[in-house]
């Protein structure tokens, strides 16, 4: 995403938030939290503060540039928004995995419709144990 799009959606492309911006990128498969934003610009040598990484996670998710997922375990973790999908949980690891299915969907969307309701999102999580051979998340701990 340049510049110009930030602006699209009513933001001043400023350094810091093209550099989370950049971060959120070049990470898409991960859903980082505020303080892996702070560590992952920190290894590049960017000093951008704590609380102007959650500033501007703040106001990406409002612009719709992020969506923000509070897990199981509590912390805010944001993901570059990728239209609708839905996530697997691993109970053990913390693996998350995102997942689409059209029939899901379809289905979400039919529940709401028969419960009266316009749906604008949704998020379901399904949480288990991940099979995952030599899984690199789970620590000797975990198994």
């Amino acid at each position: 995403m340049q510049s110009n799009e930030l602006r699209k959606v009513g933001l001043k492309a400023t350094l810091p938030r093209l550099k989370i911006l950049e971060v959120l990128q070049d990470n898409r498969a991960d859903h980082l939290s505020a303080e892996d934003v702070y560590r992952r610009l920190l290894d590049h040598n960017e000093d951008i503060g704590l609380a102007t990484i959650y500033r501007v996670l703040s106001q990406f998710e409002e612009a719709g540039l992020v969506t923000r997922h509070h897990f199981e375990d509590g912390h805010a973790l944001f993901e570059l928004d990728q239209g609708p999908h839905d996530h697997l949980i691993c109970v053990k690891c913390g693996r998350i995995e995102e997942f689409f299915d059209d029939e899901i969907q379809k289905r979400q969307k039919n529940v709401a419709e028969q419960s009266g309701f316009d749906l604008s999102k949704h998020t379901l999580v399904l949480y288990g144990d991940c099979q995952t051979t030599n899984c690199q998340n789970k620590s000797a701990d975990n198994e």
